[in-house]
């Protein structure tokens, strides 16, 4: 609310009737008064007497008149009336604003005159001889006041002005203090007195005039005047029962409605602030005030569930945050209205008796065993059949499956923990009646270590001793390791294999600290006489199963300098000279690229010579020469294959109808050449000739495949470096295999190079 009133403000007007004329004073007195006080003080001083005199009065402003302003005269005793004298007149508006007639004196105005904008002027008059220009009397100061009439209305510098009151407020209130300022003089008459009145605006509001005659120019301005509000009104809810539905899946926080305690006061006096003070519903749903601080909005504060319970009752209260205490009578400042809340039933996912599963199970776990029985459940009332498996992205390598109707999990595979030490599955549960219900739930499985590997030598599996070496020298330290992991740490045990142990080269110390070092037996190393060694290593762990293995140390000898360096461990080292030209070098390695090559050419030679000649017809034969397009029927299939030929092969030639169309050229080509005296006789002769035959006739042709081979392996081997290992076709060839390579394999295939004959006789011993 608001009242607008305008507001005049009155300058009373007092006009001068008549202007008071003076005689100036004298310029000893304007210009020199000090000099006058103490004329009599001095007998040396004398009074001068003045020499010219002029009048002055005030001028009033705002002059309208046709002609110049009169404003005083000058005059000069010495003037004598013959026009020898001359004014000059200087300062302030000299010769713009004011002139003077220099033979007279008479001094005018040209302009208006506005003392608002300049109160008096400052100006200086001097009489001069016309003739000679010299002037006749020192030049004096004088000053021109210009007199105030009311020509300036009073006016509010700021308004339009704003101001506020409280509604209710006792008579009297104030309510906001204006000012008038008037451009008038305050010190001449009563043109700037102000007093002020209300135009507009009664009968609410009213203003202290002050003493003064009202009249003359007014000036008015306008006060807006807005009610404020106080909070003199208490809310009330628009409804005595809220309902709001909810259903039983929406998640924690969601928004159930919204409910409005209304209040008459604006701003702040409105603002409410809701709470549930009642009802079943407390520890399940919350409220709380929104941005506006006007309304209430009630969430979710618990799960819902709509078996376990399907509605809920809430008495809320809404209530001012911001009360007066001089306005306590009228309340109380708050409501309270009743909400309820039903909650809808939805078709739930099935539920899992726990939110995610741990489960530790040992490496040796066999297949089949139950890690974990999950178990889920349909919610609702329904309760129908849950159906379990697992994600096949948490389970890509299937070592688990879970059982569809109980939820059992078990192993399928066997487990290593050194391979995989976690297995994190992802189970899913769904509804038989309802296929996109589906929930999930994750089961972590701990692999538990199991002593499965045994320990090996690590990184150095070859060493040097040097030809200076001396018994009980330290030549390598050795270490193993072990991909089990026990509880109490690792702990390893050497010793050399028993093949080894009472070795006249080397002997082995456990330093107890999973350490061992390999020490020299003897002196007098000498890489002539042998240049490798082989000591076995045996390593076992502390735990249980003991678990061992058995490592191979490979030992040079070699030639070092007085500090233990290496300079060679090659036999080539002692015949070479010490140091080889760049051209030199480049030319060996020319040399070992053409043999290289010179021996893939060979090779590839030899494998196109022992590759069988094959004919056009073998070539092509890829499949069974007995074809069956049926499935066989046992005894009763006697289409597959006629026994007769193998009795009496030309008897095949006389019942063409009951033989197959596809064997009948296979069969031609077998039985043309088997002479007729070999098939005379009958019984078991007849079978043992027919054999007799067809197997010279195999040893002869090589183009005749056996006739009893179903398939063809003639490309067997092709591209191998070891080649074919048929012995098809094997006696074609002369040449005898080579097994020298075997020396180049290391010890691991001695036994092999000694079973057939390619041991060199020369072979160092092992350690």
């Amino acid at each position: 609310m608001g009242e607008r009133f305008h507001l005049p403000a009155v300058a009373s007007t007092l006009l001068p009737v008549a202007l008071c004329m003076l005689t100036l004073l004298p310029h000893s007195i304007l210009g020199r008064p000090a000099e006058e006080e103490n004329a009599g003080s001095s007998a040396l001083l004398q009074r001068v007497k003045r020499g010219w005199v002029w009048n002055q009065f005030f001028v009033l402003e705002e002059y309208t008149g046709l002609e110049p302003l009169y404003i005083g005269k000058l005059h000069s005793d010495m003037d004598k009336g013959d026009g020898s004298i001359k004014y000059i007149l200087s300062g302030e508006g000299a010769g713009t604003t004011f002139t003077i007639d220099d033979s007279t004196g008479d001094i005018h105005a040209l302009q208006r005159l506005d003392r608002e904008v300049k109160s008096q002027y400052l100006l200086r008059a001097q009489a001069r001889n016309r003739l000679t220009d010299r002037p006749l009397e020192p030049e004096s100061q004088f000053i021109v006041k210009i007199q105030d009439i009311n020509d300036n209305e009073p006016r509010f510098l700021d308004g339009p002005y704003q101001a506020t009151v409280p509604e209710m407020s006792n008579i009297g209130t104030s309510v906001i203090q204006l000012t008038a300022t008037d451009a008038d003089d305050p010190t001449y008459g009563n043109s700037a007195r102000v007093v002020y009145s209300i135009v507009e605006g009664q009968p609410y509001f009213s203003v202290d005039a002050k003493t003064g005659v009202l009249g003359g120019l007014a000036g008015t301005t306008t006060v807006n005047v807005t009610l404020g509000d106080i909070n003199d009104n208490p809310p009330m809810f628009d409804q005595r029962l809220y309902q709001m539905s909810i259903p039983e899946a929406a998640p924690v926080g969601s928004v159930v409605g919204r409910i409005w305690a209304k209040d008459r006061d604006i701003g702040l006096n409105a603002e409410m602030v809701y709470s549930i003070i009642d009802g079943d519903g407390r520890d399940q749903f919350d409220i709380s005030t929104d941005p506006t601080n006007l309304f209430g909005i009630i969430t979710v504060k618990k799960p819902l569930n709509f078996e376990g319970k399907p509605s809920y009752t809430l008495k809320v209260e809404g209530a001012n945050t911001h009360l007066d205490p001089s306005l306590r009578h009228r309340g109380p400042f708050k409501d309270v209205t009743i909400v309820h809340v039903s909650v809808e039933d939805v078709d739930e996912s099935p539920q899992f008796e726990s939110p995610e599963y741990y489960v530790e199970l040992s490496e040796d776990a066999e297949i089949g065993t139950l890690v974990k029985t999950i178990s889920a459940r349909d919610p609702d009332a329904a309760n129908n059949t849950v159906r379990y498996s697992i994600d096949k992205s948490s389970d890509p390598e299937k070592f688990f499956y879970v059982e569809l109707t109980t939820g059992s999990l078990m192993t399928v595979r066997s487990l290593d923990r050194e391979e995989i030490g976690w297995h994190n599955i992802t189970v899913l549960a769904m509804e038989m009646n309802n296929p996109t219900k589906i929930s999930s739930v994750s089961v972590a499985v701990r692999i538990l270590d199991v002593n499965d590997n045994p320990p090996t030598l690590t990184h150095y599996l070859e060493a040097y001793v040097c030809e200076n070496a001396k018994a009980g020298q330290l030549v390598q330290t050795v270490t193993a390791v072990d991909p089990d992991e026990p509880l109490g740490g690792q702990r390893f045990y050497y010793s050399l294999a028993p093949e080894a142990a009472n070795n006249p080269n080397f002997t082995l110390r456990d330093n107890q600290d999973n350490t061992a070092w390999i020490l020299t037996r003897r002196g007098g190393w000498s890489h002539q006489d042998q240049t490798v060694f082989y000591l076995p290593i045996f390593i076992s762990d502390g735990e249980q199963p003991v678990q061992s293995s058995t490592s191979t140390l490979t030992v040079r000898v070699c030639s070092c300098d007085h500090d233990g360096n290496v300079l060679s461990c090659t036999a080539e080292a002692y015949i070479l000279p010490a140091s080889l030209s760049r051209g030199a070098l480049i030319a060996i390695l020319a040399c070992i690229f053409v043999l290289l090559v010179m021996i893939l050419l060979m090779l590839s030679l030899r494998t196109h010579r022992k590759k069988p000649f094959l004919c056009d017809e073998e070539e092509n034969v890829h499949e069974n020469i007995v074809r069956y397009d049926d499935e066989g029927g046992g005894e009763e299939d006697t289409e597959a294959f006629d026994i007769a030929a193998m009795w009496n092969p030309r008897e095949a030639h006389h019942h063409p109808g009951k033989m197959r169309q596809d064997m009948l050229p296979e069969i031609e080509s077998l039985s043309r050449y088997v002479p007729q005296a070999c098939v005379m006789g009958g019984g078991d002769s007849s079978v043992h000739g027919y054999v007799l035959a067809k197997l010279l006739d195999a040893d002869m042709d090589a183009c005749a495949p056996p006739y009893d081979s179903l398939q063809t392996y003639a490309y067997e081997g092709e591209g191998s470096v070891a080649e074919s290992l048929s012995s098809l076709q094997s006696g074609t060839s002369n040449t005898d295999h080579e097994y020298d390579y075997l020396n180049d394999w290391g010890p691991r295939f001695k036994k092999l190079a000694e079973m057939y004959g390619v041991l060199e006789t020369n072979t160092p011993q092992m350690w």
